[in-house]
This record gives C-alpha cells, sequence and structure tokens, in this order.
C-alpha cells in the first residue's frame, strides 16, 4: 500500500472516468480524485470528450496524465471510426442502438442549435461505448453533469455498461431542465453529490423514487501537502486563487483592499489565476492606487501554489456563486483562514468565526471588516487556521473520500450500493432516505 495512511484495496473491474476537459488546472481536483482511487487499487481509466488547450495543462504530471488520456473528439473525427462505431453497436445491440437513439431525441432542450449538439453527443456516444467495450470497464463514471453526462448517459444506453456522475453546481442548477438532470438521475447508477446542498438541489429536481441513490462525496485535498512548515507567527500576506472571471467576485476585494490601505500600509494582496477578466481588474487595482501593493500572478502549478499558501496569512474568497471551493480547503490545510461568500455549500466546510468569516456575498462592507479583523489580529488568524485545519482533515481528506467513492463502485458492480449518506467513519451512517 502507498500514501500516509493504510488504504482498503478494492478488487473492481476498469471504471472508465470521463468529463468534458481533462486534465486542466482549474479541475485539479479530479484528478487528485483518480490518483486517489488508483492508490486503494481501482483501475481508473480516463477520457476526455476534448482535448483542453495547452495553456490550461499546467505542469509536468498534468502534461503526464494529458498524454495517458484518450479523447472522444479526436476518434470521432475519423468518419470511418465513427461509422464502424455505431455500425458495430447497432449490430450487436440493435434494441439498445435504438433505445439510445430515442433517449437522445426525448432528453433533448428545446431549440435546434440544441438538437444539432444532441446529434453529437449521440454520434460521439457510440465511439466512446466502442473504446469502453474494448478495454473492459465496467463502469463509467462522469464529472459534472452538463453536456459530457449527456454523452455518458446515450454511451450508457447504448452499451449497457452502467455510469454514475459527480454532481457539482452551481451552474447546472441555474438551467437543470435544460440539461435533464432528472433523467441522468433516474438513469444513474448513483450520483455523487459534493455536498448536502448539491444534494439538495438534486433531490428538488429529481424523482422522490431516486433519492437513494443521492449519495455525498465530498472533493478533497491531501492534508499532508499542506501546513507542513511551521508558522513564525501571522503578518498581512492576502491572497486570491481563483478563474478571473466575474462569478469570482474579484472587484469587490480589490475595492475592500484599497479601503483598507491606509490603516494596514503593509498589507499585500497577491492574485493567483487567469481568466477573461484579468486585464480589466489589473486596469482597476491600478485605478485604485493598488501597486505595488497587489500582483497578479496568472496560473500556477499545484507545487506552486502550496508554497504560496505556506507563505500567506489568510485567503479570501468573495464569489457569487460555487459548489464547495478546492482551494478553501487548501487554504484551510495549510493552517490559514479564510473568507468566503455564504453561498451553496460553503458553510458545510467553513466555520464562521471558528475556521473562518463567511460573509453575505455582494457585501463589500462586510469585506472589507472581516478583512481588516484579521489583518489586526494575528491570534485570531492562528485560531482559525488551526480549526480549519482540523476541518479538513476530518472531513476533506481526499484519501477517504475516494475510499467511499471505491465503496460505491464496488457496491454498484456487486450489486447493492452501501448504506448511508457518508461513511462510517464520518461519524455514523446518515440515512439515504
Amino acid at each position: 500500500m502507498t500514501g500516509k495512511k493504510a488504504r482498503v484495496m478494492h478488487k473492481t473491474a476498469p471504471v472508465a472516468y470521463l468529463t468534458g476537459e481533462y486534465p486542466k488546472v482549474s479541475h485539479t481536483f479530479i484528478q487528485r480524485e483518480i490518483a486517489a482511487l488508483r492508490a486503494t487499487g481501482q483501475e481508473v481509466i480516463t477520457c476526455t470528450i476534448r482535448r483542453a488547450p495547452e495553456r490550461d495543462v499546467v505542469g509536468e504530471d498534468q502534461k503526464a496524465e494529458q498524454r495517458a488520456t484518450w479523447c472522444v473528439l479526436e476518434a470521432a473525427k475519423n468518419p470511418l471510426r465513427l461509422l464502424w462505431a455505431h455500425l458495430s453497436a447497432l449490430l450487436r445491440a440493435p434494441r439498445r442502438w435504438f433505445s439510445a437513439l430515442r433517449l437522445a431525441w426525448t432528453s433533448c432542450p428545446p431549440g435546434g442549435r440544441a438538437a444539432l449538439w444532441q446529434v453529437f453527443y449521440f454520434l460521439e456516444a457510440a465511439v466512446l461505448a466502442q473504446y469502453l467495450r474494448r478495454k473492459g470497464a465496467a463502469h463509467l463514471h462522469n464529472h459534472f453533469a452538463n453536456s459530457s453526462c449527456s454523452v455518458a448517459m446515450l454511451a450508457s444506453e447504448m452499451s449497457g455498461i452502467p455510469f454514475s456522475f459527480t454532481l457539482h453546481g452551481p451552474a447546472i442548477f441555474f438551467e437543470p431542465m435544460y440539461w435533464r438532470i432528472d433523467e441522468k438521475i433516474a438513469r444513474a447508477a448513483f450520483v455523487s453529490c459534493i455536498s448536502h446542498f448539491c444534494r439538495s438541489q438534486a433531490m428538488f429536481f429529481s424523482d422522490r423514487a431516486h433519492w437513494d441513490r443521492l449519495r455525498i462525496v465530498h472533493c478533497g485535498v491531501d492534508p499532508a501537502r499542506y501546513g507542513q512548515r511551521p508558522r513564525a507567527g501571522f503578518g498581512q500576506r492576502v491572497l486570491f486563487i481563483g478563474r478571473l472571471d466575474a462569478v469570482k467576485g474579484v472587484p469587490l476585494l480589490l475595492e475592500a483592499f484599497a479601503r483598507l490601505r491606509p490603516a494596514h500600509p503593509g498589507a499585500t494582496l497577491c492574485i493567483i489565476g487567469d481568466g477573461p477578466h484579468r486585464a480589466a481588474l489589473e486596469q482597476q487595482a491600478r485605478a485604485l492606487g493598488l501597486d505595488p501593493a497587489s500582483v497578479f500572478l496568472g496560473y500556477r502549478p499545484q507545487a506552486e501554489v502550496a508554497a504560496l499558501l505556506e507563505e500567506a496569512d489568510m485567503l479570501v474568497l468573495p464569489s457569487f456563486a460555487e459548489g464547495v471551493p478546492v482551494v478553501l480547503m487548501e487554504a484551510m490545510a495549510s493552517r490559514i483562514p479564510v473568507i468566503a461568500s455564504q453561498v451553496a455549500g460553503v458553510g458545510e466546510l467553513v466555520e464562521d468565526g471558528r475556521s473562518g468569516f463567511i460573509i453575505p456575498p455582494g457585501d463589500v462592507d462586510s469585506l472589507a471588516e472581516r478583512l481588516d479583523r484579521l489583518l489586526s489580529d494575528p491570534e485570531l488568524c492562528r485560531r482559525m487556521g488551526a480549526a480549519g485545519r482540523g476541518q479538513v482533515e476530518a472531513a476533506f481528506d481526499i484519501d477517504r473520500e475516494a475510499a467511499w467513492l471505491a465503496r460505491l463502485f464496488a457496491g454498484q458492480q456487486a450489486g447493492a450500493l452501501p448504506a448511508g449518506l457518508r461513511p462510517e467513519a464520518q461519524g455514523g451512517t446518515e440515512s439515504a432516505a
């Protein structure tokens, strides 16, 4: 066995993992989950609908994972391969092929453009199904509930290989009927919800008869990778990590930080990440007079992010919408306090006033006040950092989450899912009803 703790080895058939783009820097948590699953003894076959742009594949580990990942569109672009995939599926199981065709029709969102995309998903599904049969996959698991999950559902129907998916949010909950998450939940062997909030949304949009297959599997981190260097004390180094687009609320952070500069002239702000709003945010920082106290570093490999977390004194994430942000787990594992918006499942990770502060989303006054408290109180930062570390170790350790997911895969293959929403080690089995 490998890793920092003994792990239960699961003797199960190969599981295929699919998502729209894999690997990529903003989906590092999926790569972590796959690595942790493999460490349990679970064989995982990685698949992606399309290749992520080269700028989004950061570090040698991601480049190696990309080389080992099979791409649906690369295979489907060959007309002969595409034709043979459908012909072989039709000859092998004609009822399943026609059933998948009917499912593609009945689950198609309204509109001509959506219908065209649904045709593409159906075409891709046969190519994926053929690949899964060739690799001996016994189960297909998809991350996210949108387009790649549509392909997974159709491939499952066409091949007879059962599928499951990880449900994240928040975007999928803005248009749940467009992506037919009710149909996907009804047909999935199980659904891995990342939080109680996420599961509640799945319950809202699905038939009650299917609620028992909605289980909670947290995204997680390896605590041993963070917070290992003793801290001499806490200073005034503020950190943000995330995509630079509208949903992350970075303009509020820049405004709040500018307000506090007179009271905290030694404070610094480091922003890690990239995205469509980077140029506008850099311009806003200059207009607020934040040079040289603020710096934009762009994307950074995971090892460098971990090192920057070791140097930071707090992390701020003033988002307008989230699932349960992995970057908060990384910061808490690094023993630093966090400030985050009260959205979706954030409150299931961050305990307000104990491991950090939770603020009303969009409220720059609250953000500035909480930031001022942390910048003014090193001892409060220390206490919150220690509490946050304990929370991650207890409920967001990637090894424990992967072991629970491996049990779900094993149970599905054996014909009966394990009982409970969460593993027993997390404080008792919770009812799935």
